[in-house]
């Protein structure tokens, strides 16, 4: 990601009104990662997992912040129950981040990626999760 849409990615949450991050590192969009650590308005929370991840900005969202979650897409399998729970089905509003990996077009990653990034859409279909894919920085701000 260069730097100047990982600047844009970090103000779009800030205009959306994101107080609170939480995440597990990766290494896609990880230049927002600075970004947020140094900016005083967003209070930035490392997990062990993204199910951690999930639950902890859950709590936040529930405790009066604005809420997202920063993660590649690997972390869609790993945290599927807090999202399906507390997501859809108690109604917690979350604002996933996610770093899209795999599949075919993606020349970046390995074979191993391959079948994750082919299940990813249908994985948040499943859950009942909107989404958008961004394939660059020219709709990332949307109204």
């Amino acid at each position: 990601m260069k730097d100047e849409l990982a600047k844009r990615l970090v103000q779009g949450l800030k205009d959306a009104g994101v107080d609170f991050v939480t995440y597990l590192p990766e290494t896609r969009l990880s230049q927002i990662l600075p970004l947020l650590r140094d900016d005083p308005d967003i209070e930035l929370i490392a997990a062990a997992n993204e199910q951690e991840a999930v639950t902890i900005a859950a709590g936040a969202t529930l405790g009066g912040k604005q809420a997202a979650v920063y993660m590649e897409n690997t972390g869609i399998y790993v945290s599927s129950y807090s999202l399906l729970t507390v997501g859809r089905q108690l109604g917690v509003p979350l604002l996933l981040v996610i770093a899209y990996l795999g599949g075919v077009p993606d020349l970046r990653n390995s074979f191993l990626y391959a079948t994750i990034g082919r299940h990813t859409i249908p994985t948040l279909d499943g859950l009942g999760i909107e989404h958008i894919v961004l394939n660059d920085g020219d709709k990332l701000e949307i109204n």
